[in-house]
């Protein structure tokens, strides 16, 4: 007997939690995000390989997708972040040599 929505021999698929995942990362916490990226490239290897259930291959495509772009907003701002401080840093710095 297999299980509910998958194939016979196969896996079920996790689409619609690493979809929640990629979300949750947009919105708030970049561990989601890192692991919506790294459980939907796995998950889609495997649904390639005929391991794992291909119904879920678009909710894990997108949720794979929204982690990269959670991955690199996060890093993005970071680099902007310090960018910025350093600036900060440096007109304070020549602020005060000015007085």
């Amino acid at each position: 007997m297999t299980q509910f929505g998958a194939h016979s021999g196969m896996a079920a698929h996790r689409g619609t939690m690493i979809l929640i995942f990629g979300i949750i990362g947009i919105v708030c916490c970049l561990p989601f995000g890192i692991a919506a990226w790294i459980m939907g490239k796995g998950d889609l290897a495997k649904m390639d390989a005929g391991q794992m259930d291909p119904a879920g291959r678009s909710n894990t495509n997108v949720g794979r997708i929204l982690g990269m772009i959670n991955v690199a907003l996060t890093v993005v701002g970071c680099i902007g972040g310090l960018l910025f401080g350093g600036l900060g840093l440096l007109a304070g710095i020549a602020g005060a040599a000015a007085n």
